[in-house]
């Protein structure tokens, strides 16, 4: 075999992989960094979480599940957040103000918030969630302290 055939036939499988790699992010799971407060305390202000991206396509999502989705308000940026209210539920929309309103949350949307009140931008800021921008529902943290979540996982 020539020394041309040996890079060639390491490209294609290192092609491969890359393809494969990147299949298996954008179908079935992927690691994340989440910074920042919003969670806390149950998730630290930086850590690694995992995502599946498969459990959508056979069972819906429910309150307390914690998901990944695109910002409403930075494309760029996802946001780690957990559902509060599903399509017709209707949700008070700042349980921190003494006035409080009441919005019912349209089809095809969900109401999401920070564990932390006192420092998220949720719902609460940007409105209901098109379910579109939601990525992948949350199942485990990997580190620090690495924890298989539940379904509905509600902090203490």
């Amino acid at each position: 075999m020539s020394r041309f055939s040996k890079v060639l036939k390491v490209a294609k499988l290192g092609l491969q992989f890359a393809c494969f790699a990147h299949a298996f992010n954008q179908y079935v799971a992927e690691v994340t960094w989440c910074l920042g407060p919003s969670m806390l305390p149950y998730f630290n202000t930086s850590g690694i979480v995992a995502i599946e991206h498969i459990s959508r396509h056979f069972k819906e999502y429910a309150i307390g599940d914690v998901v990944i989705c695109t910002s409403p308000l930075r494309p760029g940026r996802n946001v780690l957040k957990r559902i509060i209210g599903m399509p017709g539920d209707n949700i008070c929309e700042d349980p921190t103000e003494k006035d409080r309103k009441y919005i019912s949350v349209p089809v095809g949307h969900v109401w999401v918030g920070g564990d932390n009140l006192s420092n998220s931008t949720d719902s609460r800021t940007y409105g209901p969630v098109a379910m579109g921008l939601i990525k992948g529902k949350v199942f485990a943290k990997v580190w620090p302290e690495p924890e298989f979540l539940r379904n509905n996982l509600v902090p203490v």
